[in-house]
């Protein structure tokens, strides 16, 4: 992520952001997501906020590195005692480093000319076989919330495609709809793909 609006905010609320408890539909996600790897298996929390995610992932015996663009988001993270480092997304750039990549509602803030480098990234980082999944929400466009920051939204077919495009299988799909820090509620889709 590169827009600097959207860091401002995130850097100006990031104690209010890491007091939002994850949603139940957050949580489901996250367990079947966990319940796809090996015990141990390495993952990325690609955009980790303040890492509860990347905690929880740990405390189950996983192997976590994690990215974030927010400082104040890293040494958050870094408080839980998550391996977290400064970084955008254009910063990805291992090859077969990772068993699997959670990319949690982080994509969406990534211009949608940037979005097919951004999948290229995460396919070459994982490993063969490597699990992948991506949180965003749904709509059209590029958009501005109420707080400032920016987003790209897209249709469950435009994602499939893209994802598609970049070298994945997609092997589940679930919308739903949830309120975030602006307060409003949107509708969301979470994928879960698999690395040919």
């Amino acid at each position: 992520m590169a827009d600097r609006e959207t860091l401002d905010v995130y850097a100006a609320r990031a104690a209010e952001y890491d007091k939002i408890p994850p949603s139940n539909t957050q949580d489901a996600a996250l367990a079947g997501f966990l319940a796809r790897l090996a015990p141990g298996a390495h993952i990325l929390d690609l955009g980790c906020g303040p890492g509860l995610h990347a905690g929880q992932m740990m405390a189950e015996g996983f192997t976590v590195t994690a990215h974030d663009a927010t400082p104040a988001f890293v040494e958050a993270a870094r408080a839980r005692g998550v391996d977290a480092h400064l970084a955008r997304f254009d910063d990805l750039d291992a090859a077969a480093a990772f068993d699997a990549i959670w990319a949690s509602f982080s994509l969406l803030h990534a211009a949608k000319a940037d979005f097919p480098r951004h999948l290229a990234a995460c396919h070459r980082a994982l490993r063969p076989g490597g699990i992948f999944f991506l949180g965003m929400k749904l709509g059209r466009g590029e958009i501005r919330d109420d707080l400032g920051r920016f987003y790209s939204l897209y249709s469950e077919a435009e994602l499939r495609a893209a994802l598609a495009d970049a070298g994945f299988s997609v092997t589940e799909a679930v919308t739903g709809e949830g309120a975030g820090l602006a307060g409003t509620v949107d509708a969301f889709v979470l994928i879960t793909a698999r690395r040919s």
